[in-house]
């Protein structure tokens, strides 16, 4: 068996190792082997790319270059996942996912530099050998198709975790006629596609690159800091098929799976994301929602009641059934093992205690459910939304912990509401309500909550993980 095939083999078995992680990672018992599967289809990969490259008769530099690049990236990586806390974690996945782009466009650029043209001016032998085989124009497209994918995930990477990471506004910029400047950068890019293909050019390609980079930008800054977990996963999207369309540019069969499996699988879950939040697909692809706080945001609710953490502890000494709403406040606080331990001190006095998770608490999908696991919260009392939203009403007591816009009642009874339509956790129908927050400000979407001021609703103010552990104290 030759190296190559012995390498294309290995790309196959490192696409299906791939393909098991995703399946593995998709329930929370069979996650840890996916993650496992993910390392190993990785681990051959990279073995099969040095193996061929050595077999290519890459240079002694070349070699050390890439072994020195790889022990960089490695080394960044590990230090990386073992600071990060998990309410980083978005904004860290959105910046790597900027990585992915740029890679595209470096990727492209060199496929131009090494076949359309050379710094000589000449063509090169590449491009003769292509031009013969009348393939020359399909590598064109390539080259351009994966420089405007890649500049587009690149800046919207880059705007996506300057949000969340609260280093510029999360509100949307509201452009005049944003609708037609994204469709003026996308009538751009098919008329200069077309251009380079009949006739590659450096302008072009200089131009192309300068068009998605500033759409790429405008997409992301046009949405709204509420909708910013469908934005990740929507990123998470496209820069699979920046991957696919740089393995089409290297002949590199892994990569061409690898993203499309990380493209498709993105697409599908933002268009789960955006059934959540009663968003239309097309509009999030083309950047075009936003939540902003506008008039009906102004209202008088009336007076707030507070309750302290012996109050709360002796609703739930005499409560048959509660349920906890996590949110993005209690990842902050870090109050997921205050919390899991009062999971357990109520279920061990019979009280039936579960977790409703809304499809896009946190910032990211899944968020809640990643931090409940790390708690050790069994897996069978975590329910989705749509699991759990008709028990609300049977229900004596909800904990809304650090939840906000998920759990907002306007969504579904103000038609004048920014997030009118939204599917939200419908808490408000429980006997009582505990809201657990630093203050009565608005949520991450900008928006008031009636739900504070309600009469089967009190705020416990402070910390959560220093009220919780109040709690288990009275207890």
């Amino acid at each position: 068996m030759t190296v190559e095939t012995a390498s294309a083999a290995a790309y196959i078995v490192a696409a299906l190792l791939f393909i098991l992680a995703l399946a593995g990672l998709s329930h929370h018992e069979t996650a840890k082997a996916g993650k496992t599967f993910g390392i190993g289809g990785m681990a051959v990969a990279l073995a099969a790319t040095i193996a061929l490259a050595v077999h290519r008769d890459i240079s002694g530099v070349g070699l050390a270059l890439m072994i020195g690049a790889m022990a960089v990236g490695a080394a960044i990586g590990l230090w990386r996942a073992r600071v990060v806390e998990m309410t980083g974690m978005p904004e860290l996945i959105a910046l790597l996912h900027s990585f992915v782009g740029l890679a595209a466009v470096l990727v492209g650029w060199n496929g131009y530099l090494h076949v359309e043209s050379t710094l000589g001016g000449t063509v090169s032998a590449e491009a003769k050998v292509l031009e013969a085989q009348e393939l020359l124009g399909i590598h064109s497209g390539e080259v351009f198709i994966g420089v405007f994918i890649g500049a587009v995930t690149f800046t919207g990477s880059i705007v996506a975790f300057l949000k969340l990471s609260a280093r510029i506004k999360s509100s949307p910029l509201m452009l005049p006629g944003k609708n037609y400047l994204n469709l003026g950068a996308l009538a751009a890019f098919a008329v200069l596609t077309t251009w380079f293909v009949i006739n590659p050019a450096l302008w072009l390609l200089i131009a192309v690159t300068i068009v998605a980079l500033a759409l790429g930008w405008h997409l992301v800054a046009s949405i709204g800091g509420g909708d910013m977990p469908v934005v990740v996963s929507m990123l998470n999207s496209y820069s699979g098929w920046a991957a696919a369309a740089s393995g089409f540019l290297l002949e590199n069969d892994l990569l061409i799976i690898t993203g499309a499996l990380v493209g498709s699988s993105g697409a599908y879950l933002s268009s789960v994301m955006c059934k959540a939040m009663n968003r239309s697909f097309i509009s999030v692809i083309a950047g075009g929602f936003g939540i902003e706080a506008g008039p009906a945001d102004d209202k008088d609710y009336g007076e707030h009641h507070e309750i302290t953490a012996e109050g709360v502890a002796e609703l739930l000494g005499s409560a048959d059934s509660v349920i906890i709403t996590p949110g993005y406040g209690m990842a902050v606080a870090q109050a997921q093992y205050g919390v899991a331990e009062l999971t357990r001190k109520l279920r061990d006095r019979d009280v039936d205690v579960r977790f409703g998770i809304h499809p896009v608490a946190g910032r990211l999908p899944g968020h809640m459910n990643v931090l409940l696991a790390e708690a050790k919260v069994p897996y069978d009392i975590v329910l989705e939304m749509d699991e759990i939203n008709d028990d609300f009403d049977k229900t004596a007591v909800v904990l809304v912990i650090g939840a906000n816009d998920t759990v907002n009642p306007a969504a579904a009874e103000d038609p004048g509401s920014p997030i009118a339509g939204m599917p939200v956790l419908q808490v408000w129908n429980a006997e009582k309500v505990v809201v657990f927050k630093r203050s009565m400000a608005s949520g991450y979407a900008g928006v008031q909550n009636p739900l504070f001021y309600r009469e089967n609703s009190s705020m416990l103010f402070g910390d959560a993980k220093d009220r919780v552990e109040d709690i288990l104290r009275v207890l």
